[in-house]
């Protein structure tokens, strides 16, 4: 039994690496697909709509950040879900479960493991000592310049990486799926990201990751509901003629196939777990809901939404084996299927529903790519804004117009930045870099937020040492790791062997936090203990943000 939980585990683990060669790996441009773009275009228009919409609101720095609190838990749970469900899971894992079988179950469900810890240790907490960003609790009761200046950095580096995968993954994506040029793929998604996020700020990011949920659930379910409909809603003929089917026969009904080495398994199981809670495009969605309450409903259905849809994944996956695998339609001369097998959930949209229902997955994908990087976006323009021009550099005295001004500056320069660096990376392994970005939340966002709302001895000293030592070995770590060493850098062996570092940052994070923290005995860090008590009464009532709530 240990042996088994032991291998669940670990294939949960190594799940993000899977997922990022959907997007990554090499793509057969197809032909262009004029339904999916006459759809996609009909999304554009209407998310453009409400962008006008939501411009007209945003009248102050609340409204821009965070849509003046306006959102409620169940709008907030569809947004996050709507931020968090990526087209390289839709694809990948429909594609994991094509040809592996049980293992892609596992896989998914990974994704979910992050989502208690934020339910239970952060998301009630974070709406009740924050504002805008993370940073704000972080450094509520600790040295603001520092802390912040450390946060952003932290944010940035994650927002950056991420970014970086998204974009190239859009590129490659768009090839697949529309038949577009990558160069037109990359500067679409850059300026309609800059376009949502300067003029329509968290109001049209949410409302855009709200249809962007919705949409692909219900072609999800659709997708699911149709698989089944062909095997008379059973789900042990589903499963009987798939093995039947499949090369690998019954060996796709057991967990195993896929596991790399423990170390490397349990550290980007920790980068998964932990990583989601360092976030910094998910925490901030938490400051959009008007109090504690509705921070906690939001995760709540946004756990939901999220496992709802990673178990149709699981149906579609199985779908393909039945209703793709056996049809020469979506084959090449050689007998592959067309694009690979990071089309097969494409190729069952096709065989379920005609071009038509082709046309409106292919344009929900496109638009879950605009949904992501247009929250990470929003990301990074608040860090550089509020965190270091509003916090740091006018020490808290900046004018709520200058701050919009910086904010709308430095989305046109996210913009500018994504695109060039899209292209920069075209051609480049870029499968390490959402490791990275997970492995950074981890080991520095992470522990500075959640010690500082849970261990009153942290100090500014230790928070500052601390994260710097979780965010520079995570960095080098990935560096001298396979993944880059020998990947990207074409040397024969790599320095260091694991392929994600977390385990490591994680523990050199902590290590840093307490040491310094406990041998930290200056004037300063005995105030700042000092302001623990105040910060936990806040953190548990609300009151000074919203005053106390019902729960």
């Amino acid at each position: 039994m240990l042996a088994r939980l032991l291998t669940a585990a670990a294939l949960m683990a190594v799940a993000p690496a899977l997922f990022a060669d959907a997007l990554t790996g090499d793509v057969q441009k197809q032909a262009t697909n004029w339904t999916a773009i006459s759809m996609f275009i009909v999304f554009i228009v209407f998310t453009m709509g409400i962008t006008k919409w939501a411009a007209k609101r945003n009248t102050s720095t609340s409204d821009y950040y965070t849509a003046g609190g306006s959102i409620t838990g169940f709008q907030n749970g569809l947004a996050i879900a709507g931020d968090f469900m990526s087209a390289a899971s839709f694809l990948g894992i429909s594609a994991l479960v094509f040809t592996s079988g049980y293992d892609g179950l596992i896989y998914s469900i990974g994704f979910l493991v992050g989502w208690p810890i934020i339910l239970f240790l952060m998301a009630e907490r974070l709406r009740n000592l924050g504002k805008f960003t993370f940073s704000d609790v972080a450094s509520y009761r600790l040295g603001q310049t520092q802390i912040r200046i450390l946060s952003a950095c932290g944010s940035l580096i994650v927002v950056a990486f991420y970014l970086i995968a998204q974009m190239v993954g859009a590129g490659k994506l768009i090839q697949l799926l529309f038949g577009l040029d990558y160069l037109v793929a990359v500067v679409m998604v850059g300026v309609l990201m800059v376009m949502y996020v300067m003029f329509g700020g968290m109001l049209a990011t949410t409302w855009v990751q709200i249809i962007k949920a919705v949409l692909l659930l219900s072609g999800a379910t659709f997708m699911a509901v149709m698989v089944m409909y062909n095997v008379g809603f059973d789900f042990s003929r589903l499963f009987s003629e798939a093995v039947a089917l499949h090369p690998s026969h019954q060996a796709i009904m057991s967990p195993g196939g896929l596991v790399s080495d423990p170390i490397s398994a349990i550290s980007l199981g920790l980068a998964l777990m932990f990583g989601t809670a360092g976030l910094p495009h998910i925490l901030m969605r938490f400051f959009t809901v008007a109090d504690a309450k509705e921070a906690r409903k939001s995760v709540f259905y946004a756990t939901g939404f999220i496992g709802y849809f990673y178990i149709l994944t699981f149906i579609i996956g199985f779908g393909a084996i039945l209703l793709v695998s056996t049809n020469p339609s979506f084959k090449d001369a050689t007998g592959a299927i067309v694009g690979g097998t990071n089309m097969v959930a494409i190729h069952l949209a096709s065989a379920v529903g005609g071009n038509l229902f082709l046309g409106f997955i292919s344009a929900v994908a496109f638009a879950t790519i605009l949904a992501v990087v247009s929250g990470l976006a929003l990301a990074g323009a608040s860090a550089v804004a509020h965190d270091l021009y509003a916090c740091v550099i006018m020490k808290g005295k900046a004018k709520e117009e200058d701050e919009m001004k910086v904010t709308k500056r430095t989305t046109l320069a996210l913009g500018v930045l994504a695109i060039l660096l899209g292209v920069a990376f075209e051609n480049q392994n870029i499968a390490f870099m959402v490791g990275l970005a997970f492995s950074v939340a981890a080991s520095c966002n992470f522990p500075i937020l959640f010690l500082s709302m849970y261990w009153k001895d942290l100090t500014t000293r230790g928070a500052l040492i601390g994260g710097a030592m979780g965010l520079g070995t995570a960095l080098l770590l990935t560096i001298l790791s396979p993944t880059v060493w020998v990947d990207v850098l074409h040397f024969e062996q790599a320095i260091f062997p694991y392929k994600y570092p977390a385990l490591f940052a994680m523990i050199a994070s902590f290590a840093g936090l307490w040491f310094f923290s406990v041998t930290d005995k200056s004037k300063a860090a005995a105030e700042e203990r000092a302001r623990f008590f105040p910060q936990f009464i806040r953190s548990q009532t609300g009151l000074g943000s919203t005053g106390a709530v019902a729960h």
